[in-house]
């Protein structure tokens, strides 16, 4: 009989359970959702084949914030979440500002992914409840979170597992009918010339292309999961080396791949933006049930990202709790027996519960929709800030030479950071993304005019006790 794999334990509690493969796929679950198996077709009909130019810019882009993410972890791989590097390089009140916007940001994550899950089940299950499905779904999921890192890491590693093996039979079943000329419904052939013919950079206009941007930039969130696993992965140093470096190119493969694959198979504007493509390219091919398939691969990949979201948000808020000297906030340090936060879990997994008091409610939809919206686009402000803490961390004396360091920092860095604002900025250009940007400039200006009042209000206690 084997030996039980011995897991080091830290000193605050948590165990390093995570292998390599576990960290993949949890960054992997985390960035591609169910965006690409249902909104893809939306993506290719804005831009036509010059999207695989754009997913390409913004996947460098993201590899460059990984590795200054990377970087950061290396030097410090106790550390829960690589947002605490905010606080610690950048200033400790924009620090919170980004721990707590991030972490909230999560939490809807989270709840538009329960929404999401329940209306996938209601496809075979229509008489029961959403309320009912969302709670059983979060209540299974928490289980899990909360009975020890690996048996997360095991359950990510299959979720996500599904979504790849989805997306790899598109790829060799659309190879397969563009080598045999395979012959659509509306007479068109799978062609690698499809994605050439009457080619032009901007089908739709200029605009269109450029607010794809921002579209396919919040398809690449979640990545940046890797660096809240640090603090509970086996060989921390030598897994980030790997899942950095090998993360990127994956998810691009399978991103711009199966792009290619869908508008090779049928010229992209013979796509139905409103449906799977998917699920047209599966029926293209005629597989049966198509519908049905690609509908469990979308509740399985719902559930990765919601399975995905418990975590994160769990070990953000173990991580703020320990920065905190708020007795209120003490609870959530709370570590158990097998190694799991469980206060700071259990809090933002309960937060998710609102998902289906919403779902009973018609009238808050649209609220939770612009709340979520605004949050979203607080992600792009964190990622700001995370480039400027990386600046700012080459600079101090935590800084090591012999590190895991970032590719041409001097001009990545800072290139990284332009390219950040330009998306920000592009998102007052668009009728539907105004409200929601001003919404977050808003919800900025207020989270840091509080924390600084706040401070101040303490300063003036602490010189009056003098």
């Amino acid at each position: 009989m084997l030996a039980a794999e011995k897991i080091e334990v830290n000193k605050d509690g948590t165990r390093r359970g995570l292998s390599n493969l576990a960290v993949q796929m949890i960054a992997f679950g985390g960035s591609i959702g169910t965006g690409l198996f249902l909104g893809a077709g939306s993506t290719i009909h804005r831009t036509g084949p010059s999207i695989i130019l754009v997913y390409l810019v913004i996947g460098i882009f993201f590899f460059l914030m990984m590795r200054a993410i990377g970087e950061m972890m290396y030097s410090d791989p106790e550390q829960h979440t690589f947002v605490s590097f905010i606080g610690k390089y950048v200033n400790e009140r924009l620090g919170k500002f980004a721990a707590w916007s991030y972490w909230l940001e999560l939490i809807l994550a989270g709840m538009a992914e329960l929404t999401a899950i329940s209306t996938y089940v209601k496809y075979w299950f229509p008489d029961v409840p959403a309320p009912l499905i969302q709670v059983a779904f979060l209540v299974i999921l928490s289980g899990v979170n909360l009975a020890m890192v690996s048996s997360f890491g095991r359950s990510e590693t299959f979720l996500s597992g599904i979504k790849v093996i989805a997306i790899l039979a598109l790829i060799v079943i659309g190879v397969y009918l563009v080598f045999t000329h395979h012959q659509n419904p509306a007479g068109t052939h799978a062609s690698w010339g499809n994605l050439t013919d009457g080619f032009t950079m901007f089908p739709n206009g200029i605009h269109q292309f450029i607010m794809a941007f921002p579209m396919v930039f919040f398809a690449f969130q979640g990545m940046e999961f890797v660096g809240i696993t640090t603090a509970e992965t086996k060989n921390p140093r030598r897994v980030l080396h790997k899942a950095v470096n090998q993360i990127i190119a994956r998810i691009l493969l399978f991103y711009i791949g199966s792009l290619i694959i869908i508008m090779a198979i049928t010229p992209w504007k013979t796509l139905n933006p409103n449906q799977s493509p998917f699920v047209q390219i599966f029926n293209l091919a005629g597989i049966p049930g198509a519908s049905a398939v690609i509908n469990l691969v979308v509740i399985a990949a719902a559930m990765s990202t919601l399975n995905s979201a418990i975590f994160s948000t769990g070990r953000h808020l173990y991580q703020l709790a320990q920065e905190s000297h708020a007795k209120e906030m003490k609870a959530f340090q709370k570590v158990s027996k097998s190694g799991i936060p469980i206060v700071s879990v259990l809090f933002s997994a309960g937060m998710m519960l609102l998902a289906p008091v919403i779902s009973s409610f018609n009238s808050l939809g649209a609220a939770f929709s612009f709340i979520a919206s605004v949050s979203s686009d607080i992600y792009i402000l964190v990622c700001m800030l995370t480039m400027v803490a990386h600046w700012k961390y080459r600079h101090s004396k935590d800084f090591r030479p012999d590190g895991f360091k970032m590719p041409k920092y001097r001009w990545s860095n800072p290139l990284t950071i332009a390219f950040f604002i330009a998306i920000f900025a592009s998102l007052f250009f668009s009728h539907d993304s105004l409200l929601p940007a001003v919404g977050a400039v808003i919800w900025a200006l207020v989270f840091y005019a509080v924390l600084r009042r706040r401070n101040t209000e303490n300063l003036g206690v602490e010189d009056s006790s003098d």
